[in-house]
Parts: structure tokens; sequence; C-alpha cells
């Protein structure tokens, strides 16, 4: 069973959001690294961007397939994770915490109310 902590809001997509304040931290849940096995490469060239909800902000590659990433809210993409430049595998080995991908300001929290907690995400991936 993949690890789904109950302090954050998911997608149907697989992304995950941790919203602090104004400002949220986004990234792929446990089932999504999972799924996509070792991941290689993690491409974000949207900084500075100011994005819809479900827009994609970039990509992550594994060994054998690469997927969009999608915004769970609006905002403006204000920071990468920088050190997944050259660990990659920490989106695999740590995907709530120092896999993290992107910090967001979110612009319209209303959205948020469109995303799953932890037990509708445990239901869809079951």
């Amino acid at each position: 069973m993949a690890n789904i902590p109950q302090n954050l809001l998911y997608t149907r997509e697989h992304e995950w959001i941790r919203v602090e304040g104004t400002e949220a931290f986004v990234g792929i849940t446990d089932y999504a690294q999972s799924e996509l096995g070792e991941i290689v490469f993690v491409d974000v060239p949207t900084v500075g961007e100011t994005l819809s909800q479900n827009e994609v902000f970039g990509s992550v590659e594994a060994v054998k397939t690469v997927s969009d990433l999608n915004m769970p809210a609006s905002g403006e993409v204000i920071e990468f994770n920088e050190t997944l430049n050259d660990q990659p595998e920490l989106v695999n080995n740590d995907p709530y915490g120092e896999g993290w991908m992107i910090r967001i300001s979110v612009t319209d929290s209303s959205e948020l109310g469109n995303s799953l907690d932890a037990a509708a995400y445990a239901e869809l991936i079951k």
C-alpha cells in the first residue's frame, strides 16, 4: 500500500500539494513514483510563470517513460527544487519531503476544493 500522508491534498493525476499560507509545495505521490519506477530527470521550465489549475508545469522522466506534471491549483511557479537536478532519485526515496518539485504562490485557493483528501486518494488508487 502506498504512503498517503493525511496533511496533503491530492489530484487524480497523482500530484500532491501542501499549502502553507498563500504558498504551496507540489510533488508526485508515492504511488506515482512507484508506478513510474526509477526517476532519472525532473524538468520544470516554468519557474516564474503563472499557470492555471491542471496546466502542465513540467515533466518527470523515468527509465522507461516520461510523464507530464500538472498544477493542482492555479498559481505562479516561484521555485524549483534544484537538488533534483543532481539527485532525481529523491522523488523515489522521499516523494513528500526532499523530493518535492515546485513551490508555488497560489492565486485561487478555492480550486483546492477540487482536490482529493487522503481517504479519497486511497480509494482512487486501490
